[in-house]
């Protein structure tokens, strides 16, 4: 027979077993997935780092997927992102584009966005938006390619296709659909006409550099954003290149110290580091691990640093 003591101490074991067993309701409940995720296709420089292509961001609201950038690699890179179960980047879905400046590391892979998901089976004319100059680009791809697209035509037995409507844009809301308003502004990158972009989806704000020295109109259109997608460049490596291209990296990207101080007064959720920088490296390609020790120093915020193909 057990005594009303031990009665009470048995209880007391049970409740707290079954407490154990049994979470709070809080942690039962089921998180509403985001409706937004950000894939980064191609996280490098002109650098040729077999790990890391070229600058390519795609923002993806449901299963509609819009791209910043198309550097080298872009359509492999969208192609393998598929296979990690981002379907909305099917070559086929990819129909509007932005390019943040008209540098060749972040254009190159122009000619096979434009043809190959046409080949794919996109129907409608990619809507491109970028800087002055890239109409001409774009008429310079599509002469370059013509005899591969008539050809591709006629065996076909199609008829010719609208394969790109190109917009050259100016600061301000330059797309907008039921899913994202993109907003775009300029941003300091030496003399070169370059923009950052603003994405205002159902469930996030999302801010994306493109390449820039530190730049107010980043703090400004951030200010408090869910996530903040930035170039840099080491202090590490900064000391090792010559005063020319120290000067260089000045005028044209944004130190680890200069993006920490940028973002502790920009507020995003979470910064993301991509591009990183080795102007005037000559062919090699800046240790990581620079980066991640710096930036432990100087930031206080949240932040990661971006490879391919990392979804957030």
């Amino acid at each position: 027979m057990m005594d009303r003591t031990g009665g009470f101490i048995v209880g007391a074991i049970v409740a707290m077993v079954f407490a154990c067993l049994t979470p709070p309701l809080i942690f039962a409940q089921a998180t509403s997935p985001s409706r937004t995720q950000i894939v980064l296709l191609g996280t490098g420089t002109p650098g040729a780092d077999p790990d890391r292509s070229g600058p390519s961001t795609a923002i993806v609201v449901d299963d509609t997927p819009y791209l910043v950038d198309f550097g080298p690699g872009v359509v492999r890179r969208a192609t393998a992102a598929v296979g990690k179960g981002v379907r909305a980047l099917r070559l086929a879905n990819i129909k509007v584009v932005f390019t943040t400046h008209l540098h060749a590391d972040h254009t190159a892979g122009y000619a096979d966005l434009l043809i190959m998901p046409w080949v794919a089976g996109r129907t409608s004319p990619l809507e491109l938006y970028g800087p002055r100059g890239i109409k001409a680009m774009t008429d310079a791809v599509l002469s370059a390619y013509s005899v591969d697209i008539e050809n591709r035509v006629k065996e076909r037995n199609e008829p010719r296709a609208r394969l790109v409507n190109s917009h050259e844009i100016v600061p301000g809301v330059v797309y907008k659909d039921e899913k994202v308003t993109v907003t775009a502004f300029r941003v300091k990158h030496g003399d070169l006409e370059a923009y950052g972009y603003r994405f205002d989806t159902p469930d996030r704000s999302i801010v994306i550099s493109g390449d820039a020295s530190p730049s107010e109109t980043i703090v400004e259109n951030c200010n408090g954003c869910d996530v903040l997608i930035h170039e840099h460049y080491s202090l590490a490596s900064f000391a090792q290149v010559d005063p020319h291209w120290q000067q260089y990296r000045l005028r044209h990207h944004t130190s680890t110290q200069q993006l920490a101080e940028l973002a502790t007064r920009a507020r995003p959720g979470l910064l993301i580091l991509y591009h990183r920088s080795h102007a005037g490296g000559r062919g090699t390609l800046a240790p990581e691990a620079d980066v991640l020790a710096e930036m432990r120093r100087f930031y206080k915020g949240k932040w990661v640093s971006g490879h391919d193909l990392d979804v957030y």
